[in-house]
């Protein structure tokens, strides 16, 4: 008889309200936003910085394979067989076959998407698990504006049919490197995804109008909302009752408050 238990796992990460739609979701973690602002913390240097980015992606990925991923009954003798006959477990599991694919936004996603590699290739069957890489960056005038993303190039190991296509990328600033990765990957790459889903540390607002405006069916998790740049009635309400209002980009298109330059401080190079 199996003990029911064990079966049908239910699991329902801890959100923020808002008022942005069913695809975005803003974690409720204390311990999370604890390491986040240490991170955030101009005092803190390497290795600290790494280290804190590689926990919280271990974190974040967690959440979102429970929350996303499928699961699978399965059954194991454990190491009570030998002992008692019914040493065995039988109840669900995350689908181990699952096929996962990550995107890696260089340069600052490279660390985030390392760590979730390792990560899927223990939970996961590794031959079903795939790290892809998108060399893109912000494209500025002379007078240090960002007009654009410049994309020098990818390597995409295959095809993405029935995959979960993941981008693990700290910081959603404009949403223009996001949106312009996800347009790769819809238009031309072979195959449809089972779920595009984006794992941000820091979102603003003017990040989520602008991914769920160009790809509304892309599933974005984050630890953090930041608009800084908001009036007082803005700050003081939920997020998204004010849509037109809330500001979270300084003129130089940065997170306020934010981290700084997260690619340049994970790799401590500062161009």
């Amino acid at each position: 008889m199996v003990d029911i238990n064990h079966l049908t796992l239910s699991y329902t990460p801890s959100e923020q309200e808002h008022r942005y739609g069913d695809k975005i979701h803003l974690l409720s973690q204390p311990f999370l936003q604890s390491l986040l602002a240490r991170l955030c913390d101009q005092t803190t240097g390497q290795p600290a910085i790494n280290w804190i980015v590689e926990h919280l992606y271990q974190e974040l990925a967690a959440v979102v394979v429970n929350a996303e991923f499928e699961q699978l009954q399965t059954r194991i003798n454990t190491r009570m067989i030998d002992h008692n006959p019914e040493g065995v477990f039988e109840g669900d599991i995350v689908d181990p076959d699952s096929r996962v694919v990550l995107v890696d936004l260089a340069r600052a996603g490279m660390l985030p998407s390392f760590v979730a590699l390792e990560y899927f290739n223990h939970v996961l069957n590794p031959r079903h698990v795939r790290l892809d890489h998108i060399f893109i960056n912000r494209a500025v005038n002379e007078a240090n504006e960002v007009i654009g993303t410049h994309m020098a190039g990818h390597k995409i190991g295959g095809d993405i049919e029935g995959a979960m296509v993941l981008f693990p990328d700290p910081m959603g600033a404009t949403g223009g490197s996001m949106c312009d990765a996800v347009n790769v990957y819809k238009s031309t790459i072979s195959g449809t995804a089972k779920k595009l889903i984006a794992l941000h540390l820091i979102i603003t607002p003017e990040y989520v109008h602008r991914v769920t405006a160009e790809h509304p069916d892309l599933i974005v998790y984050a630890l953090r909302l930041d608009r800084g740049l908001s009036d007082d009635e803005v700050l003081a309400s939920v997020p998204g009752a004010y849509p037109g209002r809330e500001k979270g980009l300084n003129e130089h298109q940065y997170i306020v408050p934010g981290a700084g330059g997260l690619g340049e401080i994970i790799n401590n190079s500062y161009v």
